[in-house]
C-alpha cells in the first residue's frame, strides 16, 4: 500500500466530503480499495456510501457522484442507512467485556472493556449506551444485564461516570434578525390565543469523532478485564486498511471483520436525530444492534476500536486513540 498516495487521497476526500454527503442517498466516505465486480482490487479510491444505489438517469446531476475527484476514483457501495446499534443476555459476576451492560433508561449495548486512569477502573463503552444519548448525568445507575435482556436495579453493576459529549448539530442561533422574527411571531402567536411558539436554531456540521462514555463499578471485583471469547488484551494498536479484527458483543458474540475504509466521514441514525463523525474506520458486516461498545480488537489482541454503528452491510468503528485522549484513560492490560 502505497502510503503517501493514501494520504493524499485523504486530503482530497476531506476537501469534498461536505459536498458528498450533501448528495441524496450518501451517508459516508472514506478511503478503500476500490471493488470491481465483486472482487477487491489494489486501486485505493474514495468510498461513498449510499442507502441503496438509485439509476443515475433517476438522479439530478448534483445528486451524481463523480467519477473522480482531483485523479482519486471514487467507488459507491450500498450500506443502507448507517444505525448506532441499540436493541433490546445472562447476569455475569464478575462481568467480563462483550456481555450486556446499559444505562437505567437504556435497552442494551455492550460493556467494551476496562480502562484506566491512574489507579482507577472504569468500564468503557458508548455514550448511547452508558450516558443515553447525553441525557444521563454522573451517579446514574449502571446496570448488567441492561434492561432488554432483563436487567433492573438489583442488577446494578455501577454508576455512570462522564461521557463524551454528542454534537447533533444544532445550537442557539447569533443571527440577531432570526431571532426579532421568532420574537415577532410568537407575540402574534399570543395575540390570536395560539400556545405555539417558535424557537430559533442554527444548523451546525456536528462534529463528532467518538461515541464514548465510562461507568464506575461499584466495587472492582464486579468486573473483569478478559474479554468474553477473546481474552486479556495486550495492548493499543492502528487499523489500517485490510486489518483483520475481532470483537466480543452482546447481541452476535464472537465475530470477525475487515477494516474496508480508514478516515471515513459518516452520518449516524439514532433513531431521530443523527450525527456526523470524522475519522472514522469502516469494516465489513460483523455486528447488530445491541453490539454497541464493543472493544475492537486486531488479531493479535491489539485493542483498535470501538464498535457504535453499523448496517447489515458496514461496521462503523472509533478509533482507540481517539477515544483514550477524548476520555483521558488508558487501556486495563492488568487489574
Amino acid at each position: 500500500m502505497n502510503e503517501a498516495y493514501v494520504a493524499e487521497a485523504g486530503q482530497i476526500k476531506r476537501r469534498y466530503q461536505y459536498e458528498l454527503l450533501a448528495r441524496r442517498n450518501v451517508v459516508a466516505c472514506g478511503i478503500g480499495y476500490k471493488v470491481s465486480k465483486g472482487i477487491r482490487t489494489d486501486e485505493i479510491s474514495i468510498i461513498v456510501s449510499v442507502t441503496h444505489k438509485v439509476d443515475p438517469s433517476a438522479l439530478s446531476v448534483e445528486d451524481l457522484v463523480p467519477r473522480e475527484l482531483e485523479g482519486v476514483r471514487t467507488d459507491v457501495v450500498e450500506t443502507g442507512i448507517l444505525r448506532a446499534h441499540q436493541k433490546p443476555t445472562d447476569r455475569w459476576r464478575p462481568a467480563p467485556p462483550g456481555v450486556s451492560i446499559g444505562h437505567s433508561q437504556v435497552t442494551a449495548g455492550t460493556f467494551g472493556c476496562l480502562v484506566r486512569r491512574g489507579e482507577e477502573i472504569f468500564l468503557l463503552s458508548n455514550n448511547h449506551v452508558l450516558a443515553d444519548l447525553n441525557r444521563g448525568r454522573p451517579g446514574d445507575p449502571i446496570l448488567q444485564p441492561g434492561t432488554a435482556d432483563g436487567g433492573t436495579m438489583e442488577d446494578r453493576i455501577g454508576t455512570l461516570a462522564e461521557f463524551t459529549p454528542l454534537d447533533f448539530g444544532t445550537e442557539e442561533p447569533e443571527c440577531q434578525v432570526a431571532r426579532w422574527l421568532a420574537q415577532g411571531l410568537n407575540r402574534l402567536a399570543a395575540l390570536v390565543g395560539s400556545s405555539h411558539r417558535l424557537q430559533p436554531v442554527r444548523q451546525t456540521p456536528g462534529i463528532n469523532r467518538v461515541d464514548a462514555a465510562l461507568a464506575r463499578p461499584l466495587s472492582p471485583d464486579l468486573v473483569t478485564n478478559e474479554i468474553l471469547y477473546i481474552g486479556t488484551p495486550v495492548g493499543v494498536g492502528t487499523a489500517t486498511l485490510g486489518t483483520r479484527v475481532q470483537k466480543t458483543g452482546r447481541t452476535t458474540g464472537y465475530t470477525t471483520g475487515t477494516i474496508t475504509q480508514i478516515d471515513a466521514t459518516v452520518r449516524i441514525d439514532y433513531y431521530g436525530p443523527s450525527a456526523l463523525f470524522e475519522g472514522q474506520l469502516v469494516a465489513s458486516p460483523m455486528s447488530q444492534p445491541g453490539d454497541s461498545g464493543s472493544a475492537v480488537l486486531d488479531m493479535e489482541e491489539h485493542v483498535v476500536g470501538l464498535l457504535f454503528a453499523g448496517s447489515d452491510a458496514a461496521t462503523i468503528i472509533n478509533p482507540i486513540d481517539e477515544v483514550l485522549t477524548a476520555l483521558d484513560v488508558e487501556i486495563a492490560i492488568h487489574r
